[in-house]
């Protein structure tokens, strides 16, 4: 391609507060509309803010865990412009002194390899109220629970360079922030959510080239795919000898295309001065080595520790490790299985379990299997008293009783137990060898895939109870000796 495409991602990650930033007003999501927005949240004559410390811990966290400058001393300033959900006319957020700065992350590509994306700023701001357009015949309500909703906008350097890079640091954010337990991450509920900066410039172009900024995009697909499009825009717009104009777009995700929004504005069109009513937010070593302390075991170093201690590949680490929940789980199950190897139990986990918890739209935390359970359940299909097939079984059994039922006597009830008697399954395949002469012949001849075929008929005779292994063996033993 002649072109590179440069992007720079800003995440809002709501807070994991229990009130607002700068008032007492409680964060619950789903109430009533406007029945959680205080007088202090509506900018009412008379009334002033007071910061929420936990916001401040928080925030000290993520810059601890990214490596980035904590400012000993930060200002909040008011950003002004005019929208309908905004009551006071003016956000509060952080400008030229953000709380935390020039920090990064490493992320692991699709490739395996680790790009480094540096991290401009992260900076505490309030959140908006939100417009609805839904159900009011031509109207818009506005609902301003979420004014003062304690926000941590993550600004990145211009470093990814494709969407599948900017997914997957928008991941690794998302993974990140819910580790350190400041945010539950809940995209659909708007606690994590983006803009993207999209440029393209010309391979070899040191200088930026004018870029557009997607607004609100709330979920992974959607920032990849947005990105794209909006990229295939910008080449077609320049190779037909058009201009880029500096603007923001919204992503609409029905027609798979951006449409304008609104020119884009400078930092100086909103007027930004610090805000009168409130100190400057001072930082002293302490406090930080104190969060320092509070610091939980990272997402790459656990993911490190889980294939250096259980011996599982790379990609199930990941998968693993994808909340700090799943990863306890595996853990949990692991811990009274001395003998059983932990990728048979992260099997069960990825397999079975997920396929439970999303056909029921559970985390796992509402997993109806404890994590022993599965450590059993893996620990029977290691010692052959089950196939994998017939551990499925046991599985979607003990799920329905919602946990109640025992594994040993699911399989003595269902009658799953293996057959591992050699002489047994020998028998077996004696009689499948005389009742498939054509396969046979096949096979000597040099048909290898057959034998599937042939064990196939073994294991339909036993219904599926013989242990698959030893039918293999005692096949191609008997086969090779004929």
């Amino acid at each position: 391609m002649a072109w590179e495409i440069v992007i720079g991602l800003e995440i809002h990650t709501q807070l994991a507060t229990k009130s607002k930033i700068f008032s007492g007003s409680p964060t619950q999501y789903g109430a009533t509309p406007n029945s959680q927005a205080s007088l202090v949240d509506l900018g009412y004559p008379g009334v002033l803010p007071v910061l929420n410390q936990s916001v401040v811990h928080m925030a000290i966290k993520f810059g601890l865990a990214t490596d980035c400058e904590i400012s000993r001393r930060s200002v909040f300033a008011r950003k002004n412009y005019f929208y309908p959900d905004l009551p006071k006319g003016y956000q509060i957020s952080q400008y030229e002194l953000p709380i935390v700065h020039s920090g990064h992350l490493d992320i692991v590509l699709d490739d395996g390899n680790i790009k480094t994306i540096g991290i401009t700023r992260a900076h505490l701001e309030e959140d908006a109220g939100k417009s609805l357009h839904e159900d009011f015949q031509g109207l818009s309500g506005i609902d301003l629970n979420r004014t003062g909703t304690p926000l941590l906008e993550i600004v990145s350097e211009p470093d990814l360079r494709s969407a599948e890079e900017a997914g997957t640091y928008m991941r690794s954010i998302h993974k990140l922030v819910r580790y350190l337990g400041i945010s539950d991450g809940n995209m659909q509920e708007g606690s994590f959510r983006c803009d993207a900066n999209v440029s393209i410039r010309k391979k070899g172009d040191k200088k930026l080239g004018t870029r557009t900024e997607l607004k609100n995009l709330n979920s992974f697909r959607f920032v990849e795919k947005a990105i794209r499009v909006e990229v295939e825009r910008q080449i077609d717009l320049l190779e037909d000898g058009g201009k880029i104009t500096q603007e923001t777009r919204l992503y609409d995700a029905d027609k798979n295309e951006t449409r304008p929004m609104r020119s884009k504005e400078e930092a100086n069109d909103y007027r930004y001065f610090p805000d009168p009513d409130l100190l400057p937010v001072i930082i002293n070593d302490e406090l930080i080595e104190n969060v320092r302390a509070e610091l939980p075991e990272l997402p790459n170093a656990r993911t490190k520790r889980l294939i250096r201690d259980h011996g599982i590949s790379d990609s199930m680490a990941e998968e693993l490790t994808s909340s700090p929940a799943i990863a306890d789980y595996f853990e949990e199950a692991t811990k009274n299985t001395p003998h059983v190897p932990a990728k048979r139990i992260g099997n069960l986990i990825q397999r079975e379990l997920s396929a439970a918890l999303n056909r029921e739209g559970l985390s796992i935390e509402g997993s109806k299997i404890s994590p022993s359970m599965i450590g059993k359940l893996a620990q029977k299909i290691e010692d052959n008293t089950v196939s994998a097939s017939a551990a499925s079984t046991v599985f979607d059994e003990i799920w329905k009783t919602g946990g109640s039922s025992n594994v040993d006597s699911i399989i003595e009830k269902h009658g799953l137990k293996q057959i591992t008697d050699m002489h047994t399954i020998e028998a077996m395949v004696d009689d499948v060898i005389i009742n498939n002469p054509e396969q046979i012949i096949q096979f000597k001849n040099g048909k290898e895939k057959v034998i599937g075929f042939l064990v196939g008929q073994v294991m339909k005779e036993s219904k599926g109870k013989a242990n698959p292994q030893n039918v293999n063996q005692i096949l191609r033993s008997k086969l090779s000796s004929s």
